[in-house]
């Protein structure tokens, strides 16, 4: 028999998944490799439009713009380093690593270039380095209000997402040629925006991002698809059926991802205050941006406590200190923090009588880094996990864990301050770290000349630092939640500090800034410390061993609070209150008012506890027993397990089911239409069909097997049951199936018997969709069940195909290792032979 040259086919989809083996004896001209064009740059461009585009929205969330410089770098890089493998017709295998490797060299050299090799290759101090960024970025997701400020952390971390995305939408838009799915990967943007930001997306944010998104729905559109990257077309159905696939997939990983991103109940970083889209915020801010906590409506993070104090203490949680002009930040001082919180040195100066209190605490909800207590601590008991806790400020931080569901006694030190020993303390104040005295260097004049005015006259550094609090106290000023929103000045930077000055109207952050930037300027090293004003009583009480029954207090988000804190020679840290109408200001900080220094703040009702009987004080710092106070069940908490177990059922399904799925979708896409532009162009896939059938129900073609013999031996198998009777419209489907296929490769190119069959539809689609049904129909009623059941859900001829492709790398690197093996025994022979022939002459 004369066999034909194999003509040239586009139905390239027709390989057999059965690991590439050849489908005919017959020689076959090398593949003309076929040009490929600007699809792939075009397609980058869109997508790194659509990304960046839509990480515009994310501007409100981080402050300012100086995060989107390294974005606009990560998103442009990873695409076109994507598209430009692509245009070298790498696998897509090698693309999505290529686009990983240049995510990873991008961010090493934006965020690592001095602790990395040549400026963009991680080494041993770039991980060291990453995992600092990691806890600042963990820090800032866990307990900032937006805006947040963009520190390395937070944008490196914004950065390697955006990068990631880009490979999932890059992914989605070519090879599971899926471009208007796409968008999910543009949406997972959009979403962060608009559950964080009052305003939502924003108009500039949704127009880049759908600008973006009808880019690639174009691009697929505008170019003809390939038989790699099929675009979805009105040839392509099974869209809707896709898109719901891939959303009910995304749905799963959403509700799981959680658990190991930061921000989220537990895994790798605790709990976020901002970021749960289960329930409201219940941590605190440490950055002080409270704003968002004090306006809540509702109690949520709610904690309390039992003390024997006589009034009811502040909850100190962190302390901040560092102040650049733009915002107060908390300085962790991590390499002279120390482990462990059974004893603690207060470090108080003061030669005033102490007063030790025991408090017993129950957080509850409330998840922060940080663990609120009275000041100054001197012992915590019954902590789970480990701790730290820093000299310089007292505060208490968790190193793998946070403040949730803990409960714990704090064993504390109250000096009984006055006026006149404050007064006798010397100034300037020595042997304070710089840090507290240092002011920023743009001061606006304002706010000089306003310290300058208010203390004049003032001869001590206490009767400077009660003329601030005077003046910030006095009628001028009002306090307001929604004005500085208003009057767009809610923050703590210095120029929020000039519009506060100026409006006179704000809330806590806002009169603790102005007092502890106005003391610096005087020469008063300051700081402010963030917590929990004093709390409202529940009622009930606590029993403590040796101190029997406490009364107990409860605060939530409403009772933020900060406060500033300043440092007397001789005295130590002491807290004011200069914010009206919150609080209590301090015995030692009143003027014409009774001991006891109730705020006037009409809204405080019930938060300073009546007059009761006073505990007498603790002598001693013996470790007391954790109270089992009663913390309060969250109905959202009550659905958290339910969702997680539906998300992690929806997700083992769908594992569970993607053999079966990949198989159906191969299978639509081999029989929807033929490509070929010569004959009939569906009869290469649909004989690759007929291969796979047969390979998933057990009788799988050889390797040096023609067509008409495997047809033969698969009519003869048991497997398609007898050629008369029930079964015989199987057996007439493989010859068809066969002859079409074998007319297509061998006829004669433009003769009578190329391509065409006898019937008027009988090389069609539709036909050749017809006999794969009569086959399988026939393989599956011949079937035992465990064959059948495999066939349906791990179909062999998928299984290999992913071996295959998951080997490929593997094999690669074996080639690449045998033929440098080669070669270096190679050139050593040859050296060994020249040295040979010099020794001889």
């Amino acid at each position: 028999m004369t066999l034909t040259p194999q003509r040239d086919s586009r139905a390239g989809t027709g390989v057999s998944g059965t690991g590439g083996q050849a489908a005919v004896l017959a020689p076959a001209d090398p593949r003309r490799r076929e040009r490929v064009g600007a699809q792939p740059w075009v397609m980058a461009l869109a997508i790194a439009t659509a990304v960046a585009g839509a990480a515009l929205g994310l501007n409100g969330v981080l402050r300012g713009w100086a995060w989107y410089s390294p974005v606009l770098s990560t998103v442009f890089t990873v695409s076109l380093a994507m598209a430009g493998l692509r245009a070298l017709r790498w696998r897509t295998v090698f693309v999505g690593l290529g686009g990983l490797a240049s995510l990873v060299m991008i961010l090493t050299f934006t965020f690592f270039r001095p602790h990395s090799f040549i400026g963009f290759i991680p080494s041993g101090a770039t991980m060291t380095q990453l995992g600092r960024y990691l806890r600042r970025a963990s820090e800032t997701i866990l307990a900032e209000s937006s805006p947040v400020a963009p520190n390395a952390g937070i944008v490196l971390l914004i950065c390697a997402v955006l990068g990631l995305l880009v490979m999932l939408v890059d992914a989605l838009a070519l090879p599971l040629a899926l471009p208007a799915t796409s968008g999910l990967g543009i949406l997972a943007i959009l979403v962060v925006p608009a559950v964080v930001k009052p305003q939502s997306v924003g108009a500039l944010g949704f127009a880049a991002a759908a600008v973006g998104y009808l880019m690639i729905l174009a691009s697929s559109q505008w170019f003809a698809p390939d038989p790699r990257t099929r675009a979805d077309t009105a040839r392509n159905p099974g869209q809707l059926r896709r898109a719901s696939l891939t959303g009910a997939l995304a749905l799963a990983v959403t509700l799981l991802l959680q658990l190991v991103l930061p921000g989220f109940d537990q895994g790798t970083f605790p709990q976020g205050s901002r970021l749960n889209p289960f329930s409201a915020a219940t941590g605190l801010n440490p950055m002080i941006s409270l704003g968002n906590s004090l306006r809540s409506p509702t109690g949520d993070g709610r904690i309390t406590f039992a003390t024997n104090a006589p009034s009811a203490p502040y909850l100190r949680s962190v302390t901040v200190d560092s102040f650049n002009g733009d915002s107060w930040a908390p300085d962790d001082r991590e390499d002279t923090r120390r482990a462990g919180t059974g004893r603690m040195d207060s470090g108080l100066e003061s030669i005033a009588t102490e007063l030790r209190v025991v408090t017993a605490v129950n957080t509850g909800q409330f998840t922060s880094p940080y663990l609120p207590a009275p000041y100054a601590p001197e012992a915590v008991n019954g902590l789970t996990g480990r701790w730290s806790w820093d000299p310089a400020t007292l505060s208490i931080k968790g190193v793998d864990t946070n403040s949730r569901n803990q409960q714990y006694v704090v064993l504390s030190v109250a000096p009984q301050l006055t006026p006149d020993l404050l007064a006798q303390a010397p100034a300037p104040a020595q042997g304070v770290p710089e840090l507290f005295l240092r002011p920023p260097n743009n001061v606006p004049e304002i706010v000089r000349t306003t310290a300058e005015a208010v203390t004049s006259g003032s001869p001590t550094a206490y009767a400077k630092a009660m003329a601030i609090q005077k003046y910030l106290r006095s009628a001028e000023f009002t306090y307001s939640l929604q004005s500085p929103v208003q009057g767009g000045y809610d923050g703590n930077g210095l120029s929020v500090l000039a519009d506060f000055l100026t409006q006179k109207s704000g809330y806590c952050i806002h009169f603790a800034s102005a007092m502890a930037v106005m003391a610096r300027l005087e020469g008063i090293p300051s700081r402010i410390a963030v917590g929990y004003a004093p709390g409202r009583p529940t009622g009930g009480t606590v029993s403590i061993a040796d101190q029997g029954a406490l009364p107990e207090f409860e605060v939530d988000a409403r009772d933020a609070h900060a406060w500033p804190e300043l440092y007397f020679q001789g005295v130590g840290w002491v807290a004011f209150e200069p914010t009206p109408s919150r609080g209590v200001v301090p015995s030692y900080a009143t003027e014409s008012a009774p001991p006891s220094g109730a705020s006037t703040n009409e809204s405080n009702d019930g938060l300073i506890p009546a007059d009761e009987g006073k505990p007498t004080p603790l002598p001693g710092a013996a470790p007391v027993p954790v109270p089992g106070g009663g913390a309060t069940t969250d109905a959202g908490n009550l659905l958290l397990p339910a969702l997680y177990g539906a998300g992690a059922l929806l997700l083992l399904a769908l594992l569970a089911a993607s053999p079966q799925l990949a198989r159906n979708g191969l299978r639509r896409r081999r029989l929807k239409g033929g490509g070929g532009s010569d004959g009939d162009g569906s009869a290469p896939p649909a004989y690759a069909e007929l291969r796979d059938l047969a390979t998933d129900y057990g009788v799988p073609p050889l390797t040096s097997e023609t067509p008409r013999h495997f047809s033969a031996r698969l009519r003869a198998s048991a497997a398609l049951g007898q050629p008369d009777g029930v079964d015989a419209a199987g057996h007439a489907a493989v010859v068809s199936l066969t002859g079409d296929f074998e007319r297509h490769q061998y006829g004669r190119p433009g003769g009578a018997g190329g391509g065409t069959t006898s019937g008027s539809d009988h090389g069609s689609a539709r036909a050749a969709a017809a006999r794969i049904a009569a086959v399988q129909a026939a393989l599956r009623v011949n079937a035992r069940p465990l064959v059948r059941l495999r066939a349906a859900w791990l179909p062999p001829s998928v299984m290999a195909s992913w071996r295959k492709s998951i080997s490929e790398p593997f094999r690669a690197v074996s080639r690449t290792a045998k033929r440098t093996r080669r070669g270096v025994a190679g050139s050593w022979l040859r050296t060994r032979d020249v040295f040979r022939r010099v020794r001889r002459s």
